[in-house]
């Protein structure tokens, strides 16, 4: 038997992996992860002092290069630019996270048609901006690793959610089809469905009595994800490991979806 490439295969060396919405949260958990594995790593935020310190901090922390870079996933402009500077600082673009979302919870009328709208602007456009910014320069070089973050509100539902949960089962399927419309290129796409981690975005209502009760009695595992386990879901997909799976859901939930 010839000797099969194993650990290796999750070896990030050389890689240039682009993380929207990386200043804090998931996304700088997945740039830290992917900084670790040996990928140089640009960042993307709104905020150009969060995203400008997260990125010093990952360089820092793992001896690799990182760069932030104020953008708005809904600006198309943005989108082109990001991709650019990417390319003008490591040549490529072999890894896309579409991380950066936003969540407006409340009853369907208490909700207005913008605030629905916004959501759908960063959760549902900003993805399909960004891979359709990423997709030329990955098919100029044969190969890229698109990871979409979509939830497990994009599989399963919750009350008070449907801005949020519209636009992440959007993701799942945007993941889907563009597998398909990628597959013959050397491009894969995948997505990330993580469940309750305790993110900014979820800090306003980790200690809502209703929300500890739906941890415990949703989640089999009856607590909050912890910030580096979403790191091992992202370095699987942005390496060589997952070169066979594309169009997959990849659940990250404390066993919630199994229920």
């Amino acid at each position: 038997m010839s000797p099969l490439p194993g650990i290796k295969q999750f070896d990030l060396t050389g890689r240039s992996a682009l993380i929207t919405g990386g200043s804090k949260g998931l996304g700088l958990a997945m740039a830290a992860g992917l900084a670790s594995a040996g990928a140089n790593v640009v960042l993307t935020s709104r905020n150009e002092a969060e995203v400008t310190a997260a990125a010093a901090e990952v360089a820092a922390q793992f001896g690799q290069q990182a760069i932030g870079i104020q953008a708005d996933v809904s600006e198309p402009d943005d989108c082109q630019r990001v991709v650019e500077r990417t390319c003008d600082a490591f040549g490529k673009v072999d890894i896309l996270i579409n991380n950066a979302g936003i969540n407006i919870r409340g009853p369907i009328e208490e909700l207005s048609h913008e605030e629905f709208q916004r959501v759908q602007r960063i959760n549902v456009d900003g993805v399909w901006l960004m891979a359709r910014a990423v997709v030329p320069r990955m098919k100029e070089a044969g190969y890229g690793r698109i990871i979409n973050l979509a939830s497990t509100l994009g599989v399963v539902g919750l009350a008070n959610r449907t801005p949020y949960a519209t636009s992440k089962g959007a993701v799942v399927q945007m993941t889907r089809a563009l597998a398909l419309e990628l597959a013959s290129t050397g491009i894969t796409c995948n997505a990330i469905c993580p469940g309750p981690f305790l993110t900014p975005m979820n800090v306003p209502i980790a200690d809502d009595e209703q929300t500890k009760k739906f941890i415990v009695g949703a989640v089999a595992l009856e607590r909050w994800g912890r910030m580096e386990e979403i790191q091992g879901a992202a370095i699987l997909l942005a390496s060589g490991a997952s070169s066979y799976m594309t169009g997959s859901l990849l659940t990250v939930d404390g066993g919630w979806t199994a229920r």
